[in-house]
């Protein structure tokens, strides 16, 4: 499903309301998503971001509804595939701000194999995972992230897989900005988002995001998530890893965050320029030649 943004007929001043589509969600009262939702909306603001130069990509799952939920340029794809969507879109329009959602079963499962690139070519895209440690659409089996002896429909006698660490994951592979957030601490959250939207570079933020149907941890996020902890180096990424395996408690908050940097390439220099040929053939030759 593409989705795109309502044209504007004249400035005006830039609030919740001015980025919520006429779609309603569709989520189960208390899932966390609204939470994502209503901080991503907050974020946007705070950036004044117009959403014609706004794209929101999404790949399978309960959060993938998410391009629907926004007023914008929005791309509901394929499951896992949320990142090379959104690597193709900041590489055409580089213009664009380009936030790519998912879930872990999108991001660490069946979609794991796109995250490590995408960390490493450090295009400035911001990749929000909504970790609920379940899968919800398929009615509650285990994910990559669930815990070890967690009993579902798919594991009735428990989990025996250890689960994925998405911030050391993320860290491993190079990604330039590493946060977590907890879904049920929107003002926290907000101000994260728009720190990682701001950054320029891969950015990746797990939000930890209950599902209240099949895995409902409210209660247990609030007994062991702390705040980052006070004199954390956010440049520092070797202390940023130590952080990230030793944790006691799940620190909330950016555990890294490197210096801009862009990588090179033409799509920098000139954007979009093949865009205002009006030949196909001749706008992909034209690109074509690039690499001749």
């Amino acid at each position: 499903m593409v989705t795109t943004a309502t044209p504007i007929q004249e400035q005006e001043p830039k609030t919740v309301a001015h980025y919520r589509s006429s779609l309603r969600p569709i989520w189960c009262a208390g899932c966390g998503d609204f939470g994502v939702l209503a901080a991503f909306y907050e974020a946007l603001v705070a950036l004044d971001i117009d959403k014609d130069n706004l794209c929101v990509v999404s790949g399978i799952g309960c959060s993938s509804r998410f391009p629907g939920f926004v007023d914008a340029y929005g791309y509901h794809g394929l499951h896992g595939r949320s990142l090379p969507v959104a690597t193709g879109v900041k590489m055409a329009r580089p213009d664009q701000t380009v936030v790519a959602f998912g879930g872990d079963g999108d991001y660490f499962s069946i979609g794991a194999g796109h995250l490590p690139h995408a960390a490493r070519r450090n295009l400035d895209i911001t990749a929000i995972v909504m970790d609920n440690q379940i899968y919800g659409l398929t009615k509650g089996q285990i994910s990559p992230t669930s815990p070890q002896t967690m009993r579902t429909k798919s594991t009735p006698y428990g989990s025996h897989d250890m689960p994925i660490n998405p911030i050391g994951y993320a860290l491993m592979y190079g990604a330039s900005f590493v946060a977590r957030a907890f879904s049920a601490q929107r003002q926290v959250m907000n101000k994260i988002m728009t720190r990682a939207i701001q950054h320029k570079g891969f950015s990746f933020i797990q939000v930890m995001s209950p599902c209240v149907t099949f895995h409902d941890t409210y209660k247990t996020y609030k007994d062991i998530t702390q705040p980052m902890p006070e004199g954390h180096d956010a440049s520092d990424r070797e202390g940023a890893m130590h952080l990230a395996m030793t944790e006691e408690k799940l620190s909330l908050g950016v555990f890294y965050e490197g210096e801009p940097m862009e990588p090179p390439g033409d799509y920098i220099n000139d954007p979009y320029i093949e865009v205002q040929q009006t030949d196909a053939t001749e706008r992909l030759n034209t690109y074509l030649n690039k690499f001749a």
